[in-house]
């Protein structure tokens, strides 16, 4: 590495390097950021704190299908049974999947439990 050190008027000691070593040092920064981000989504996975989602779920919600109704989807339940563990009525459920009504925070809170999902994932 090829850097210069100096120092400014009010004493500060400032390193100079070449641009291309500077970015091949972020870029190196990044690498390792990444790396411990994919070590801990590992260990959450592992711990069962996280889950993969098959890529055919993740693209329904990418090609703006209903949150709500791709995860009941994914987790295998019927809007029936979605409503009753939601503690909600069916039709209401049917509203908020087709997007006929937003749902409360309430309502969405209990439909993201009963799908063992994060609020922010169906909403």
């Amino acid at each position: 590495m090829s850097e210069q050190i100096i120092t400014t008027p009010a004493g500060e000691r400032l390193v100079v390097l070449p641009e291309d070593e500077y970015l091949a040092m972020r870029e190196a920064l990044d690498d390792r950021a990444d790396i411990e981000a994919v070590r801990a989504f590992e260990h959450k996975l592992a711990a069962g704190e996280e889950e993969l989602i098959p890529a055919e779920f993740v693209n329904r919600i990418l090609d703006g299908e209903n949150k709500v109704r791709v995860w009941r989807d994914y987790r295998g339940l019927t809007a029936r049974d979605l409503a009753a563990a939601a503690g909600l009525s069916a039709a209401y459920v049917s509203e908020i999947e087709t997007n006929k009504k937003d749902g409360s925070v309430a309502a969405l809170k209990a439909i993201a439990a009963a799908l063992r999902a994060d609020l922010d994932d169906i909403a």
